[in-house]
């Protein structure tokens, strides 16, 4: 008989790394941050990418990168906006939520970079498999 109870990821994940090295190649190479690896659990689901500048920002990107343990390839460029962050205004912040699953196999790692030298916080939120 099939189970009629709902199946759950196993454990959260939530992972945070700071960028802040200029960086503007979207090739994969240069100074580019590991933000999360997933260890030899079976894999992640992403389910979202977070970035919040710690100050003040000019326009621009921060990239976020996939890397299967040999190559990195860029898969989003999320905008920076101007923004002279103060006690009454609010730093730039931006979310990307991918369309479908974004799964990471063992071993497999979201990476980011900025193109201007500014420091982010990037977050990442998913679920073990």
């Amino acid at each position: 008989m099939a189970s009629t109870q709902p199946t759950f990821a196993s454990s959260v994940v939530h992972a945070v790394g700071q960028v802040s090295t200029a960086n503007a190649n979207r090739d994969g190479t240069g100074t580019i941050t590991t933000v999360y690896t997933v260890d030899n659990s079976g894999g992640a689901i992403v389910d979202l990418v977070r970035v919040v500048a710690t100050g003040t920002t000019t326009a621009g990107m921060v990239r976020i990168y996939l890397n299967d343990g040999s190559n990195t390839r860029m898969v989003k460029e999320i905008t920076v906006d101007a923004v002279t962050a103060s006690g009454t205004v609010p730093a730039d912040s931006s979310a990307w939520v991918p369309i479908g699953d974004l799964i990471l196999e063992d071993a497999h790692s979201i990476r980011a970079s900025t193109e201007n030298a500014e420091e982010f916080n990037v977050f990442v939120f998913g679920r073990l498999l």
